[in-house]
């Protein structure tokens, strides 16, 4: 099969959202006959495999479904192991695509063959209430400035969004199977790098839904902080703790006021320093609940 480029698609439970990102995958402008999209269903309460199910089946691009429940790093390496491209490029349930994405992205990594994996950048996306909105606001300006996921070894960047050469992805073993939680991503980045990849991130945009509440924000962190802990016990260069402490959160947040108000022009950026301590948090209470259950040690020893 002829294609350049593989679509992974690693969702579960986004019904409300699934429709519009499946949507922009199948109005990119780059040839259809060159794509497969490679979706893996996590075992969702709601009607996301189904929804995917009938996209895949009445679109015009060769795809494949598979179901999967042990957790995103064994749902992602799965498309590394099946892909037949030689980019991958991970598009999420709550993502939509401006429909020359997914060529700029190809013919980034054309143009530099050094480089192993490039992310894009966040868009702004207001009005959907107050938690997703400054989560969104942070998301755009971390993007915007390489400061997401910084470590020592420069910019993670994440997979949302992102192109990864399937050459570097298998040439460091891909992603870790061992890693059911959040943070599979950045681990394998981190890898990457430190196998003389070069990381980038190109000026393509794309869109993505925040969590719609201060609810679901606590719980995404809860999660984040379980696969830091993961993380941090198999490279302690990855994470530095005192960084992702509330205080560190609380200085955070009020470094981005300044850039966040050039971009939205909203008093409630004024609230970001509170949003950075209400996320460190729950980061580091799922970090110590990770630590008390043992879930890296387990794993790792």
């Amino acid at each position: 099969m002829n294609v350049d480029v593989t679509v992974g698609f690693c969702v579960k439970d986004v019904e409300s959202t699934l429709k519009d990102a499946l949507d922009s995958i199948y109005s990119q402008d780059y040839p259809h006959s060159q794509i497969e999209i490679i979706a893996v269903v996590g075992f969702s309460r709601d009607r996301t495999l189904s929804i995917t199910q009938n996209a895949l089946d009445q679109g015009d691009i060769t795809s494949s479904l598979f179901n999967e429940n042990k957790g995103l790093g064994p749902a992602r390496q799965l498309v590394v192991e099946k892909s037949v491209g030689k980019y991958i490029l991970w598009v999420d349930g709550d993502m939509v695509l401006p429909k020359t994405y997914v060529r700029k992205q190809v013919e980034f990594m054309e143009s530099h063959p050094k480089v192993g994996l490039a992310g894009g950048k966040y868009s702004v996306r207001m009005g959907e209430g107050m938690a997703a909105d400054l989560e969104n606001v942070v998301y755009v300006v971390d993007s915007i400035y390489g400061e997401r996921g910084a470590s020592k070894y420069g910019y993670l960047p994440g997979t949302e969004g992102a192109v990864f050469r399937v050459e570097a992805t298998r040439q460091i073993g891909g992603f870790d199977l061992r890693m059911n939680g959040a943070a599979e991503d950045t681990e394998l980045a981190f890898r990457m790098k430190a196998a003389g990849w070069d990381l980038a991130v190109t000026k393509e945009v794309f869109s993505e839904s925040t969590r719609p509440s201060w609810v679901s924000l606590w719980k995404q962190y809860l999660w984040y902080g379980k696969g830091g802990h993961f993380i941090f016990h198999k490279n302690r260069g990855m994470i530095s703790l005192l960084k992702m402490t509330p205080m560190s959160g609380f200085v955070a947040g009020v470094l981005r006021v300044p850039t966040a108000y050039l971009l939205v022009h909203r008093k409630s950026v004024f609230l970001l320093p509170f949003h950075y301590t209400f996320k460190r948090v729950a980061w580091c209470l799922g970090f110590f609940t990770a630590h008390r259950t043992g879930y890296g040690h387990d794993l790792l020893n």
